[in-house]
């Protein structure tokens, strides 16, 4: 027999770990962990880890910064983020946007290769991580409506032209003041062009052709030689680390640095970093705090959006809120360990689920791999040069344009294509944080407007049926001391003066109309400016000697409606349930 204090205990238990598992995610798919998901995990973060060496150490560059600071940016944040973050799938380190935007955002404030850039940095990344915990612990995940997945896409696509415009100066060998300015990195890059070095062009061209054709070349092989599917993506995205090995070894064989001038990434010290805590200044971070606030943004809005898609095809599901907070921790574990701030990327999630990743496993076993690498092998990255870190990062955000959305949205929708190329230039005419803060304030624009004049139809009887539908678009029947007016949109003070003025100019068109029927079934909420927009309006019809009905009012509505005494001002049966029975009341058959 079952002792039901032992069933009682089991509940009360279960109960606790499901309320915790909602903080600490890990004891959902941890305490529940499958033998058969580990050959995925395994795979994946092998493959994942292959990918985020080299892109780690390109990124950190592209910040500005040493090539360690983006291997020690990827060891102790993806244990964090596996242990909070609700995506099973995200991998969560440098990526290129984040990187060009901490590079900008740091460069007028410390030289490069100085300890108070890498102290800005540090700093960075722990206001980034206290903003994105204060956001999810408020629960301001809601913020990711404000920006239209048109100004999104925008705004990526120019920022990716601006990471690959900052790396041509690696690729063609120049020394190049950083900027945060995209015109004014056109004019270095012209004024430079005499100096460029033909053995890091020859370097960068190849690498690039080598991570274009290599992945096509040996998945096509592969295939031909009957290898499975787990055994072709890892090699096929093994490309990036396989150039790493290459252009290194070509380097030091041929003693390209000191012969024909070709920059490598130099001494990469080894060993794990030790913690730290970046010193606290109220002025500092008072300057950082506008680029925080942008990076925090784009970041959250780049790990949810992938997190959201792959775990759609999983049938999993993930939660804004957690993921600030999950996010916001990994940022500033990579402020206590050396690194500078961190997102979840787009190209590496997407690898990971490739690989075949079933749990956060794979990323602590990336992370675990990429302290092996610190540990152990960095000095072996010496030779390697920065025109092949440069390919990297241009094929890395190579994938980010996006003009297909643009041509989509001028058929469809000119005014979101207006808020796409508003975003698009204002990143490359100003900066990346300007460009977010402009897309952001076009998003919101765009939204008024469109909700300042909803869509509003008169409505008739389809046949016999008790059915209603526009007189425009349907054959209806309707009757002229009638006028019955269906509003598709919630009330509120941007859009009620627009239907009062429609209102009464439909009404002053027509003279014989004595009833006013406002068909409610498409809203949602009024608002306290739109009551008064209605009692004014129910007003002007009285001095007109016309009467105001509703019909379809929803529940929430009409509970308010109720409350302010509107209903009975009004009189109850002035409302009807639906709008049949108002037309047979008004003697409109």
């Amino acid at each position: 027999m079952f002792d039901k204090n032992t069933m009682v205990g089991r509940s009360r238990q279960q109960k606790w770990l499901d309320r915790c598992s909602e903080f600490l995610p890990i004891l959902d798919w941890g305490l529940h962990y499958q033998r058969a998901h580990f050959p995925g995990d395994l795979t994946a973060g092998i493959v994942v880890a292959t990918v985020l060496v080299p892109q780690a150490m390109a990124y950190a560059l592209l910040a500005g910064l040493p090539p360690q600071i983006g291997l020690y940016a990827s060891i102790l944040p993806p244990v964090v983020y596996a242990f909070l973050g609700t995506s099973r799938l995200i991998s969560v380190a440098p990526v290129a946007l984040d990187s060009l935007m901490v590079g900008a955002a740091i460069a007028p404030l410390a030289a490069e290769n100085t300890p108070k850039y890498l102290g800005l940095a540090l700093l960075l990344a722990l206001t980034i991580g206290a903003i994105d915990i204060l956001m999810g612990v408020l629960r301001l995940g809601f913020l990711v409506n404000f920006l239209s997945q048109a100004v999104i896409s925008g705004f990526i696509s120019a920022a990716a032209i601006a990471i690959g415009f900052s790396q041509v100066k690696h690729l063609l060998g120049l020394k190049i003041t950083q900027t945060e300015s995209f015109l004014q990195l056109l004019t270095y890059l012209a004024q430079g062009i005499k100096e460029t070095n033909l053995v890091a062009v020859s370097l960068g061209v190849t690498s690039i052709l080598f991570l274009v054709y290599f992945p096509k070349w040996s998945g096509k092989e592969l295939n031909k030689r009957g290898f499975q599917e787990l055994t072709i993506v890892p090699l096929t995205k093994s490309a990036p680390l396989l150039l790493v090995i290459g252009s290194s070894l070509l380097v030091w064989f041929f003693h390209l640095d000191r012969i024909a001038g070709v920059k490598v990434v130099g001494n990469i010290p080894k060993g794990l970093p030790s913690l730290s805590f970046p010193a606290l200044d109220g002025d500092t971070v008072t300057a950082l705090l506008p680029a925080a606030l942008a990076i925090s943004f784009v970041g959250f809005m780049e790990a949810y959006s992938v997190g959201k898609f792959l775990a759609s095809k999983r049938r999993q599901k993930i939660d804004a809120d957690r993921e600030f907070i999950a996010l916001g921790a990994a940022n500033i574990s990579a402020a206590l360990t050396g690194g500078y701030p961190v997102a979840g990327g787009v190209s590496r999630s997407s690898v990971n689920f490739s690989a075949n990743a079933n749990t956060p496993l794979a990323s602590i076993i990336t992370a675990l791999i990429v302290a092996l690498t610190v540990m152990f092998l960095t000095p072996l990255f010496y030779f390697l040069p920065q025109a092949s870190l440069a390919a990297i990062i241009v094929m890395a955000v190579s994938s980010l344009f996006d003009f297909g959305t643009l041509k989509r949205l001028w058929v469809y929708n000119k005014a979101d294509a207006f808020a796409w190329i508003s975003a698009f230039l204002a990143v490359l005419i100003t900066s990346v944080e300007k460009g977010i803060l402009l897309g952001a304030a076009v998003s919101i624009i765009l939204h008024l407007w469109r909700t300042s004049k909803p869509h509003i139809a008169v409505v008739g009887r389809v046949g016999n049926t008790e059915h209603f539908r526009n007189v425009l678009r349907y054959e209806v029947k309707t009757c002229p001391h009638v006028l019955a007016v269906r509003v598709d949109a919630s009330l509120y003070f941007v859009n009620a003066k627009y239907l009062e003025d429609y209102l009464i100019k439909a009404v002053s068109d027509r003279p014989e109309v004595k009833y006013l029927l406002l068909v409610c079934s498409a809203v949602n909420s009024i608002d306290g400016s739109a009551l008064e927009t209605l009692k004014s309006l129910i007003a002007d019809l009285k001095t007109r000697g016309i009467e105001f009905y509703m019909s379809e009012v929803k529940g929430p509505v009409m509970d308010g409606l109720l409350k302010v005494g509107f209903i009975e001002e009004l009189g109850k049966e002035r409302i009807f349930l639906t709008t049949d029975r108002a037309m047979q009341a008004l003697e409109c058959v």
